[in-house]
């Protein structure tokens, strides 16, 4: 089994000892994203919605630098500061994972690493 690192300056570059994605075995798996906009190492705005939207973007192009695409999607985690923000996080995500394919996914409520930030998610796509 080989592992490739994925790195891409579209996405916020990694603030300690991990990756932003690791291919192996045929799979993605991307390092959690807060809602860092790339370059600027700050937090989008526009509350919970234009916080998933920036979180998806930079899973987006991390995904993309590994080759593949978000419609490969197999398995999301979303992590929450609170879990009465589901809904509208729901409905940017939706926008994000369209048709009858959508990836399995796992949401909790959870601690996040910036004081700032109201979401996180993580992938696993097929490379």
């Amino acid at each position: 089994m080989t592992k490739q690192i994925v790195r891409t300056d579209q996405a916020p570059a990694a603030l300690g000892p991990y990756s932003q994605g690791v291919v192996a075995n045929g799979l993605i798996f991307t390092a959690g994203q807060i809602p860092l906009i790339p370059g600027t190492r700050t937090i989008a705005e526009g509350g919970i919605q234009g916080q998933t939207r920036q979180v998806l973007n930079n899973l987006k192009a991390i995904v993309e630098a590994a080759g593949s695409s978000l419609d490969k999607a197999v398995k999301a985690t979303v992590y929450l500061k609170d879990v009465q923000d589901f809904a509208a996080m729901n409905e940017v995500y939706a926008t994000f994972f369209t048709g009858d394919n959508p990836p399995a996914r796992s949401t909790l409520q959870a601690v996040l690493p910036h004081p700032d930030a109201l979401v996180e998610i993580d992938l696993i796509v097929l490379a």
